[in-house]
């Protein structure tokens, strides 16, 4: 009876938890092992040889299932997606050409950039029509404006004077019935010189001066240079060649005086032609060696302009065809 005999009411602290058996043999073994466990460490484990070590296999992140296509596209769904692509190019292109189309008909509405012919000044009612278009200001730069200009006020003075010749051969017609021959060919060299001026020497400086083309600068400098001479033997006056110069005029102070005056008149207006244009020729020449133009360019210019000629490109398509043909029904 004496386990019946304890006291459950008795002090707690007479009995000492710590000399349960199991305690004071792990407080009486060797402490080697627990000194060196580290457990902030990254790799700590026991130095305990005989113990394994269990690595940890890294978890990789789950990943949706992904099936792969076992089966290549067949040719016709690659026909299609051709066809598709195609389509909506040709729609990308159409819709492009009508824009353009639309704005090339707004411009076309509104008169914006049209170079519509202004020359000869003509007025609106007038049956024909103007002929070239001239603008100086956005045409010639501004460093030949004036030398072009300058060209223009000599063709101008060239009609005025020929126009005067006429009046003055009529005057001497008046006077001498032998003088019809010069009348006769002062009314031609008015009909003829004046428009082939404009044509042959003054519009190929225009575009000369325009385009910097050293095509239209050589045809000048030879046309001109012949404007020149005629200049100067008008200037002289030979009878019986339709031109009122000093030769005679001087020959008719001895008969009409008003008559040999008008022509004196108008041989001066030729020997103001004759030295004006050796000065503009001049001038020009200078102008056109500081364009770097050369006879070389010319050339160029000119087999160019030929063969893209629709004319000429005709012509010799024409000619090599009959060529061809007769050289086939010779054989």
């Amino acid at each position: 009876m004496a386990g019946y005999d304890t006291n459950p009411f008795a002090d707690p602290v007479d009995v000492n938890p710590f000399q349960d058996p199991s305690v004071t043999q792990i407080t009486s073994g060797n402490h080697g092992n627990l000194e060196e466990f580290n457990p902030f460490t990254e790799n700590s484990h026991l130095t305990n040889p005989s113990q394994k070590t269990i690595p940890v296999q890294p978890v990789a992140p789950s990943q949706p299932a992904v099936l792969q296509p076992s089966v290549e596209p067949s040719p016709q769904a690659v026909a299609m997606a051709a066809q598709a692509g195609l389509l909506q190019q040709q729609e990308e292109l159409d819709r492009k050409a009508a824009e353009l189309d639309r704005k090339e008909q707004e411009m076309r509405n509104l008169n914006i950039n049209l170079r519509q012919n202004n020359w000869p000044p003509l007025p609106p009612k007038c049956p024909i029509k103007p002929c070239f278009y001239q603008d100086f200001s956005t045409d010639i730069p501004a460093d030949y404006q004036r030398t072009c200009k300058m060209v223009y006020y000599l063709w101008m003075l060239h009609a005025v004077t020929l126009l005067l010749n006429v009046l003055a051969c009529l005057a001497y017609f008046t006077n001498y019935s032998n003088g019809a021959v010069d009348f006769g060919l002062s009314i031609l060299w008015f009909v003829m010189f004046t428009p082939c001026a404009f044509l042959c020497w003054y519009r190929p400086l225009y575009k000369a001066f325009r385009t910097d083309s050293s095509f239209n600068f050589f045809l000048f400098f030879i046309i001109f240079f012949c404007q020149i001479v005629i200049y100067i033997i008008q200037t002289v006056g030979i009878p019986g060649w339709g031109d009122s110069g000093w030769i005679m005029a001087v020959s008719m102070l001895r008969t009409n005086v008003a008559v040999a005056v008008i022509m004196m008149v108008v041989a001066s207006f030729f020997t103001v032609c004759s030295a004006f244009s050796l000065f503009l020729l001049k001038r020009v020449h200078s102008m056109y060696r500081r364009t770097g133009a050369s006879f070389q360019r010319a050339q160029e210019e000119f087999s160019q302009g030929i063969l893209s000629n629709r004319n000429v490109q005709n012509a010799a398509a024409g000619a090599a065809t009959s060529a061809a043909r007769g050289a086939f029904q010779g054989n």
